[in-house]
């Protein structure tokens, strides 16, 4: 599994992994227990997405044609 996105909070990474996983793309959402750090952790960067190393680049076009609406 590789790294693909680094979200903003745990609504945006969820948002996120249902959009690929709509697209047959598994995906799991790290850093989830880390939100609960904030105070002790910087706030923004500690949730990513993963996928498959097969599924990076579907991943990263999915995600592309995400942002651009």
């Amino acid at each position: 599994m590789r790294p693909i996105y680094t979200a903003t909070d745990i609504l945006e990474a969820h948002i996120l992994k249902g959009y690929l996983e709509q697209r047959g793309i598994e995906t799991h959402v790290s850093g989830f227990y880390l939100q609960g750090g904030i105070g002790e952790l910087p706030v923004g960067g500690t949730v990513s997405l993963w996928v498959a190393d097969e599924d990076v680049e579907a991943a990263r076009s999915a995600l592309e044609e995400y942002e651009r609406g």
